[in-house]
């Protein structure tokens, strides 16, 4: 069966507002996140919030847009245009309050309406170069 466009627009909210009740509501407990930067994978709700903990420590006002996906069944490649401002510490980066717009891509996979695994690549070298910490 393929993921709906509502289950994708109710993670987008999730991940806007890192709401726990969304957490619960759309993320597998056993669901393992790939991420940039980390040897081994985040696990469940509460990972993928951490995830999100990360990102706001850095950008506290950032915001995903969903600008396109492909759907396969019950995967699901998702970009993303990734807004904030640089106002925390951010990979050691001290803050520069400097705006960010970063693309990124998201690799999906969902079981009986809840996201099981995902693998992300932002463009971590596009925002350390908007942040200044990173030659152009």
């Amino acid at each position: 069966m393929a993921v709906s466009k509502h289950l994708m627009e109710r993670f987008v909210e999730f991940i806007n507002t890192a709401s726990e009740t969304l957490a619960e509501e759309l993320v597998s407990p056993e669901a393992i996140f790939h991420i940039p930067g980390r040897p081994a994978p985040m696990v469940g709700p509460a990972g993928y919030l951490q995830i999100i903990a990360m990102m706001r420590s850095g950008f506290p006002d950032i915001q995903w847009t969903l600008e396109e996906t492909i759907t396969e069944g019950d995967d699901v490649a998702a970009r993303f245009t990734m807004r904030g401002t640089h106002q925390g510490n951010f990979f050691g980066v001290p803050p520069t309050g400097m705006a960010i717009v970063v693309q990124a891509m998201n690799f999906y996979r969902w079981s009986d309406g809840k996201i099981v695994a995902e693998r992300g690549q932002p463009d971590l070298l596009g925002l350390l170069q908007q942040i200044g910490a990173a030659p152009m």
